[in-house]
């Protein structure tokens, strides 16, 4: 009881931080770190819906991120759409992608699923890097508009910092109430042993393909705040396979199939990237990929489950020790 309430105090009193966290670093580069550290736990917390919850370790995650990306930054140049609009039509857009790719690919296994969306990704990505319609490798550039809200543009870093935060919460709050539904029951059945799953009458391709239109809708929403933050895309940054990687390795560090494992990893792996970017310019470009490398390697030797996975593991061995008297 002592250790629960202390976590729901601690959690409170981070969620209370983070609110105040722009007035408290008022450096464009710390509330720019955080922001990544949201969008990237946005994304994280979303793969863990599909890759997490329901087993199917997907690595094409990209073409999701590149197709609210896309779709919201096209509705906003060709016909002066709110960006607020296109991200509603981009998580469609991404949803409808979801279904296509998933129909086939769960009828494949294991690692052939996740190749099977290597492959995909990557189709979309040459597809786009030729479209000269849509901008091709030289990608597009999004105009400068009137700062406001409704524009989703601003010289100050505050109203993205609190839009990507919200959009977090969000999809934080759906997967704690997927994860105690029926649904999410079904998902980790699945997950655990499917053949018997099956036999008792769970239908793997329904469930698998809600898992997955929930993960693309979120990715794509991350994919459309991106657009706007940096207000240029191509298929070199939407659509790059490295993302795919990085968003499955920031939910397999922090831990997969728990609520806070994903928030975790960007936590620790988006610093890793960010300084080394800016602190060792083009001499660091991989310096965060061999760090990731390492990472995931101490992990998956110490606890497969991830970061979580020791949290848990010391907060069990406390409550033990108080049980105990010591």
């Amino acid at each position: 009881m002592r250790n629960a309430k202390l976590s729901k105090a601690f959690l409170l009193l981070l969620l209370i931080f983070l609110l105040v966290y722009p007035f408290i670093f008022t450096n464009p580069f710390p509330r720019h770190l955080m922001i990544m550290i949201f969008l990237f736990g946005l994304t994280g917390t979303a793969w863990n819906i599909i890759g997490g919850y329901a087993g199917q370790v997907s690595l094409g995650h990209s073409m999701f991120f590149g197709m609210g990306a896309y779709t919201s930054t096209l509705l906003n140049e060709w016909y002066n759409l709110t960006p607020w609009l296109g991200i509603w039509t981009g998580a469609i857009v991404a949803v409808i992608l979801a279904v296509i790719v998933g129909w086939p690919c769960f009828k494949l296994g294991g690692h052939y699923f996740a190749i099977a969306t290597i492959c995909i990704s990557e189709v979309i990505h040459i597809v786009f890097l030729n479209w000269e319609k849509v901008g091709g490798a030289v990608g597009i550039y999004m105009q400068i508009r009137e700062e406001s809200l409704y524009n989703l543009q601003s010289i100050s870093k505050i109203p993205y910092y609190y839009v990507i935060f919200a959009f977090l919460v969000a999809a934080i709050l759906v997967t704690y109430i997927l994860e105690r539904s029926k649904v999410g029951y079904y998902l980790r059945a699945i997950k655990a042993e499917p053949d018997a799953a099956r036999s008792l009458g769970v239908s793997i391709t329904r469930y698998k393909m809600i898992a997955m239109v929930i993960s693309a809708f979120f990715t794509a929403m991350a994919g459309t705040f991106y657009a706007q933050y940096v207000l240029y895309i191509s298929p070199n940054n939407a659509l790059l396979l490295m993302t795919s990687f990085q968003i499955a390795l920031i939910a397999i560090l922090g831990g997969t199939g728990t609520l806070f494992g994903p928030i975790l990893g960007a936590f620790v792996l988006i610093p890793i990237s960010e300084f080394s970017r800016v602190y060792m310019g083009g001499g660091g470009r991989g310096i965060d990929l061999i760090v990731y490398g390492a990472l995931i390697m101490v992990i998956a030797a110490i606890q497969p489950s991830g970061l979580m996975g020791i949290i848990k593991g010391k907060y069990n061995n406390n409550e033990l020790a108080l049980d105990k008297g010591e």
